[in-house]
């Protein structure tokens, strides 16, 4: 049974990304092999702001704390996130800052420019909407909010992310609604169906190749 954590960006319920999560949930659950639950960031009681960098210690708030908890729990990582101006909203590059920490998601290497991955054996999935074709902001900009997400952030601490992208939403008619929601549901199937590939890494823990643990960090 797969543990799937899907984490809604949109600060709107009333969005499509919301109608989108739901799709792909639906799909996964069909497979017979999801477990899922929900993370939407729009109900979160946090400070965007991480005051001070990793100079100075930020105490994390319940909500917060919570979703470290989810992200330990999970196999699969679902993000689905509008483009605004190109990238993410507000809300949600404040909770991927406040929360995927040193020593929780990754560790800097004392010497060097490299780092540990402390989120490593999971998988996920990010679906993206925006007001444009997806091809358009592919060539026109080099699709920046998807680069950002997926490769400086899921990818960086371990997870190993496809995306999927929907658009132009706006003026877009109801019947191009339901083929993407229908788009998102097979993704959730299949995703649901997919092998884990590699050892899960528990956040917080360093093992060795053979899985025996090197040492415990501190989370945040």
């Amino acid at each position: 049974m797969k543990r799937i954590l899907i984490i809604n960006g949109h600060p709107n319920k009333d969005s499509f990304n919301f109608a989108l999560s739901e799709a792909y949930a639906e799909g996964a659950m069909e497979s017979g092999n999801a477990e899922i639950k929900f993370l939407n960031i729009n109900e979160l009681n946090f400070d965007v702001n991480l005051a001070y960098g990793y100079k100075k210690r930020t105490e994390l708030e319940a909500d917060l704390l919570d979703a470290q908890e989810l992200l330990r729990w999970s196999d699969h990582v679902v993000v689905t996130f509008p483009t605004w101006f190109g990238s993410t909203p507000a809300i949600l590059k404040g909770f991927f800052d406040r929360t995927f920490l040193p020593e929780f998601a990754f560790r800097y290497h004392e010497k060097g420019v490299f780092w540990d991955k402390l989120l490593l054996g999971r998988t996920g999935r990010v679906l993206v909407t925006m007001d444009m074709p997806p091809i358009y902001y592919f060539f026109r900009h080099g699709s920046p909010g998807n680069r950002a997400i997926k490769g400086l952030t899921l990818d960086f601490v371990g997870i190993k992310t496809k995306v999927s992208s929907f658009g132009r939403i706006q003026d877009s008619s109801d019947k191009q609604r339901e083929k993407w929601l229908l788009r998102a549901k097979k993704l959730g199937r299949k995703d649901a169906m997919s092998k884990m590939k590699g050892q899960k890494v528990e956040p917080g823990i360093l093992t060795d190749k053979s899985g025996k643990v090197q040492r415990s960090l501190s989370y945040n």
